[in-house]
């Protein structure tokens, strides 16, 4: 069947959706927050009052925006992966919260967002990233150290 043949390109196939989806978290979501300065950050930050966190809203904005434009550049290259993906997830459960409860744009697209970081948290960045050259690095060589 056709279909069972694809799956020799599963880890091409993580490569490509990491690049589409690691390389539009910077450009479409973070590097926007990012260099809009400490009103932006501030404006963005302030979706942590809806967990009663009403303090230090700039920084938490800043680190919103730092998380998706290095966050996104880091799941491009597949270094830390889950855990930027975990980071990437939390940041998308505070802007679905932030739009669900001002009313404010539409939290659908954070929402999908969040769902598909945390399927990749699971799923793994494939054998084509930085965390698996990493991997293959400090694992153990099967040939004895020479003397």
């Amino acid at each position: 069947m056709i279909w069972k043949s694809l799956d020799k390109y599963r880890d091409v196939g993580l490569l490509v959706a990491r690049l589409g989806f690691g390389l539009g978290f910077l450009y479409y979501h973070g590097w926007g927050k990012l260099i809009g300065g400490p009103e932006r950050w501030a404006n963005v930050g302030g979706a942590m009052s809806h967990v009663g966190i009403d303090f230090g809203h700039t920084f938490f904005g800043f680190l919103a925006g730092l998380s998706e434009s290095l966050g996104g550049l880091l799941i491009a290259a597949g270094l830390f992966f889950r855990p930027v993906c975990a980071l990437l997830a939390f940041t998308m459960f505070m802007a679905t919260l932030s739009h669900y409860v001002t009313g404010n744009g539409n939290p659908a697209h954070a929402f999908k967002n969040l769902f598909v970081l945390v399927g990749l948290v699971l799923i793994g960045p494939g054998k084509y990233s930085l965390d698996a050259v990493l991997q293959r690095r400090a694992a153990p060589s099967d040939s004895p150290p020479p003397s």
